[in-house]
């Protein structure tokens, strides 16, 4: 079993718990306004690595992982959108003992059978899902990433109705996602949920400025800065965030 893989980091502190060793996916349904990695939208980019080479790599990193109580975190791109990969590369991590995390928008998220029935699979050899909800209103939420919100919410729905262990990540982007009322209305579809272990507002950032400058696109957020300390704190106790 092949994925197409963006990169790899060997020790995130920030994607799960603990240590954790982070493959990013290639491919994205999703044109975040603010994706610090617009070259792993394209679905055939990226380089196509095997279960067993990264196997073999995670392999040097367990003593590290376990313990920091860490694991290994699949991000994007969007990862549900190499679902075999993915359960095939979790249940090797499985036998290894190693916590299992996926990093998903749910930006492909589908009710199809087919979807479903792989999505429950992949579900029993999964730990923990970082969540990213990055807009309630889903007028707004298209104009930030060019989809509707629906069926991410649909998502997390799903996830909260399977009990599978969720943190929420909420990117704040001064003037985009930081509205009071949308906020609150956020904290309240946070609330209806009942898996959720940690609620996490993530400062807007411009590191990845650059790539969108060297792939010729035109950065749809420039002259916006990250909010102040202030702004964050006030967003946390919007949301009951950590």
């Amino acid at each position: 079993m092949e994925g197409r893989i963006h990169s790899v980091e060997t020790s995130g502190m920030v994607d799960g718990p603990g240590i954790r060793y982070v493959i990013f996916t290639q491919g994205c349904l999703l044109r975040c306004q603010y994706c610090h990695n617009p070259d792993s939208w394209d679905r055939d980019g990226g380089e196509i690595k095997s279960v067993g080479s990264l196997i073999t790599d995670i392999k040097k990193y367990v003593p590290y992982m376990k313990h920091s109580k860490g694991g290994v975190t699949v991000s994007g791109g969007e990862p549900l959108l190499q679902m075999d990969f993915l359960i095939e590369l979790f249940k090797e991590c499985k036998k290894l003992g190693i916590h299992t995390t996926v990093d998903s928008s749910g930006g492909c998220y589908s009710s199809n059978d087919n979807f479903q029935k792989k999505f429950d699979e992949l579900c029993t050899y999964t730990d923990l899902f970082l969540v990213d909800l990055k807009q309630i209103d889903d007028q707004k939420h298209r104009q930030l990433t060019g989809v509707s919100n629906k069926h991410i919410l649909e998502f997390a729905r799903k996830l909260s109705d399977k009990q599978v262990p969720v943190w929420i990540r909420h990117v704040l982007v001064p003037g985009i996602s930081d509205n009071d009322n949308d906020l609150i209305k956020l904290h309240h579809f946070i609330s209806s949920l009942s898996n959720v272990e940690k609620v996490e507002v993530l400062p807007y950032h411009k590191m990845g400025v650059y790539k969108w400058k060297e792939l010729g696109f035109t950065y749809p957020l420039e002259g916006i800065e990250s909010p102040t300390e202030d702004q964050v704190e006030h967003a946390k106790s919007l949301l009951k965030a950590d």
